[in-house]
């Protein structure tokens, strides 16, 4: 029987389905980036690349993050003019890629795939006594996808018929709804709303968001909370009904359409997202920046490249060194916040 998590009202104390990851290290992308180099997609002298890149994906092959990564391989393949190797990394919730991450040669041919805001209480939870790695031990490269966070029920679950029900029977009644684990984009999610709107929630922390769903169709949760590419397929299906897109702004997922957002909703200045971006170990060449800066947004940006992952139900969002930086301290700032505010507390 998993365990759960009561938060209470305007609050948690989140517990997983099993103990706290054990994690080995993690890194934070950089800021500071450079601007967009003038030269062409082989970048500076010309000399970079001349041996394979190694792109570390610090999850298991056939995962959200791989798929993404093995769907853009060949485009940034096309504008590096040389060979991509993706290297699987799995363990400790991504700890142990992102550490070979953190502490590769900054020469280049090491990147890799960083997963916000999930990577970030692996140095944020004081109890884990990880000083030596934070926002300086990555050089960002470019952001791939933002996909945003999304609340979905049964839809034979007649208490709600929108996310106006779903919150206001969340204000006086406890509910219980899914996270992908502790310190999870989905559990700062359900955290965000119980802090801003004093809902009461029950977090059933899963590994995933397969489980999640498993639980609501098998009547175990009241909602799921996930991403819009996790839930895109059951909610067309009419097997789910999604109702919030978890934006703070009023413009509808492209994938779900008939989704209003929060702010649309009138739920503002919440918002969730899992962002996938390409970063490399700090102190990188800046020529070798740029070049790798070039190819990742002409590879992210490319038609077809966006294309496939829209079957997929994810929104490819390129962003820049400095804007993905932005986006990398909002996700810092939440975690940071809610973290010591319900997850671990004033632990030494």
């Amino acid at each position: 029987m998993p365990k759960t998590t009561e938060i209470p009202h305007g609050g948690n104390r989140p517990i997983g389905r099993r103990a706290f990851l054990r994690l080995s290290a993690l890194g934070l992308a950089a800021a500071g980036a450079p601007t967009l180099s003038a030269c062409g997609l082989g970048g500076g002298t010309g000399a970079f690349p001349t041996r394979p890149i190694q792109m570390i994906v610090a999850y298991e092959p056939g995962g959200g993050t791989d798929v993404g990564a093995r769907v853009l391989q060949p485009f940034l393949e096309e504008a590096l003019d040389g060979e991509v190797q993706i290297i699987n990394l799995p363990g400790g919730g991504g700890w142990v890629g992102w550490n070979d991450l953190v502490n590769a040669d900054p020469d280049g041919y090491t990147i890799g795939f960083i997963n916000t805001p999930n990577f970030m209480t692996g140095y944020l939870d004081p109890r884990l006594g990880r000083t030596d790695v934070g926002p300086e031990s990555f050089t960002l490269i470019g952001n791939q996808v933002t996909d945003y966070g999304a609340i979905a029920v049964s839809p034979s679950d007649d208490r709600f018929d929108d996310i106006t029900g779903f919150m206001e029977h969340a204000m006086e009644h406890e509910l219980i709804v899914t996270s992908t684990g502790v310190g999870s984009d989905d559990h700062f999610a359900s955290l965000q709303l119980s802090d801003r709107f004093d809902t009461r929630f029950t977090v059933l922390h899963n590994e995933g968001a397969a489980d999640s769903i498993s639980d609501l169709l098998g009547g175990n949760v009241d909602a799921v909370f996930a991403n819009v590419g996790e839930v895109k397929a059951q909610h067309d299906a009419g097997e789910i009904r999604v109702i919030a897109v978890m934006k703070d702004d009023a413009e509808r997922s492209p994938y779900l359409e008939d989704v209003p957002t929060l702010t649309e909703a009138g739920f503002t200045d919440v918002a969730s997202w899992s962002s996938r971006g390409i970063a490399a170990p700090a102190g990188l060449d800046p020529e070798v920046t740029a070049t790798l800066v070039d190819a990742c947004r002409a590879a992210v940006e490319h038609p077809d490249h966006i294309e496939q992952l829209a079957t997929q139900g994810l929104e490819v969002d390129y962003l820049p060194p400095d804007e993905y930086a932005d986006m990398v301290t909002r996700d810092d700032r939440t975690a940071r916040r809610l973290g010591e505010t319900y997850i671990w507390g004033g632990a030494p």
